[in-house]
């Protein structure tokens, strides 16, 4: 590539200069007015998201049918609403028994727990008896320094628990007003949404409409396909783990399924942060059969993650497996968990844009300006060997 002139390499460094302040300047927005904004308008959000679900299938409706938009809107968000409804009530409803005959049984419980600290206060003196004086010493200091860790930080612990469900408790009645909004809401965009959406598009111009579409376009893409695949992902996890810990015959094994699941669609944490101490504890008391047991449920749980995951998050967004977990941690690193769980996301969003062509120009910019680097590096060689030359012939 030859070398650029100084008002090209000005122009050219120009725009990318420009184009790098507009990225920053987005990016600070993001992070900055993000978070506030969401949180603000996040009725209005959900209730976007439903209508721009919905719309296809009014869409069609009124196509096949020629129901009225406001008509086939009303009667499909009712069935919606009441297949969510049913399955969180019979959820809640099932995990709510357990936790009633837990309660019941919470005496039978507590007396559990105290035999089984006994038993493992037990087995740790007889093993600490086995030990030099110096070790005995050492762990002796070490124990007596977790209790009194234990003695502050469970006050703490539940104190912070509390505050958390009183601050719960008197969020109910925004929560309330918040979900009429979202329904009132659902309503009018589903209905309005052809009108609403070409009104929005009449009044952008040409580049920022084509922009906007672009990346609508990747981030439906990059997200619905993630999205996606951690749902499937999560239900084969429940149902693996609901039949498994049936099959141990462990009791409120609904409850355990849920509370595990929940927690394996976390990036990085997974059931088996509770399953495997579990199966140790067993080992420990001598219950190798329910030990056995549940390693076999996480061990079916890890190999469907393993074997599924590349293929289903595959198939769903296109993103491989090696920039998935390069981006959950990357993720990770910088935002924690949320940052785990939107890092595969922005990486699917950022991959589609590039795709569909949004970053050309500033690709085909960056491109000059490394040829043009490289021209003047190699015309700065050979004025270094010309002028060795001429030292040499002279």
């Amino acid at each position: 590539m030859k070398e650029l002139t100084w008002p090209q390499r000005g122009r050219l460094w120009l725009r990318i200069g420009l184009r790098l302040l507009l990225w920053c300047a987005v990016l600070w927005a993001a992070l900055r007015l993000g978070p506030p904004l969401i949180s603000l308008f996040a009725p209005f959000l959900l209730a976007f998201f439903v209508a721009w679900g919905l719309s296809p299938l009014v869409r069609w409706l009124y196509e096949r049918f020629h129901l009225p938009r406001q008509a086939s809107t009303l009667g499909l968000l009712v069935l919606v609403f009441a297949a969510l409804g049913a399955l969180v009530w019979g959820l809640l409803s099932a995990a709510a028994g357990e936790i009633a005959e837990l309660a019941l049984d919470w005496q039978g419980m507590l007396a559990s727990l105290q035999a089984l600290v006994d038993d493992l206060g037990a087995r740790f003196s007889r093993g600490i008896a086995l030990l030099p004086d110096s070790l005995q010493t050492a762990v002796d200091t070490l124990t007596q320094r977790l209790f009194e860790w234990l003695e502050t930080a469970i006050p703490r612990f539940l104190s912070a628990g509390m505050d958390y469900a009183a601050g719960v408790a008197r969020s109910l009645p925004s929560f309330a007003v918040a979900s009429i909004v979202f329904v009132m809401a659902a309503y009018f965009l589903t209905a309005d949404f052809p009108r609403l959406r070409t009104a929005v598009a009449d009044k952008l111009p040409r580049g920022p409409r084509i922009f906007c579409s672009q990346v609508k376009r990747a981030a439906s893409v990059g997200f619905g396909g993630y999205i996606r695949s951690q749902l499937i992902l999560s239900v084969g996890v429940f149902f693996i783990l609901l039949g498994g810990l049936l099959l141990v015959r462990q009791p409120y094994f609904l409850l355990l399924a849920l509370t595990l699941a929940v927690l394996d669609f976390i990036p990085i944490i997974g059931s088996g942060t509770v399953m495997v101490p579990w199966a140790v504890v067993d080992v420990v008391l001598g219950d190798y059969r329910h030990a056995l047991g549940l390693m076999a449920v996480w061990g079916l749980v890890a190999l469907f993650r393993r074997v599924a995951e590349p293929k289903i998050l595959g198939d769903q967004t296109g993103l491989s497996p090696l920039l998935s977990l390069a981006s959950v941690y990357v993720g990770m690193k910088l935002a924690g968990v949320p940052g785990m769980i939107l890092g595969p996301v922005l990486c699917l969003v950022a991959l589609n844009l590039v795709r569909s062509g949004v970053l050309d120009r500033s690709l085909t910019d960056l491109r000059l300006a490394g040829g043009d680097i490289s021209a003047i590096l190699r015309g700065g060689d050979q004025e270094s060997e010309k002028a060795e030359k001429l030292g040499k012939d002279f």
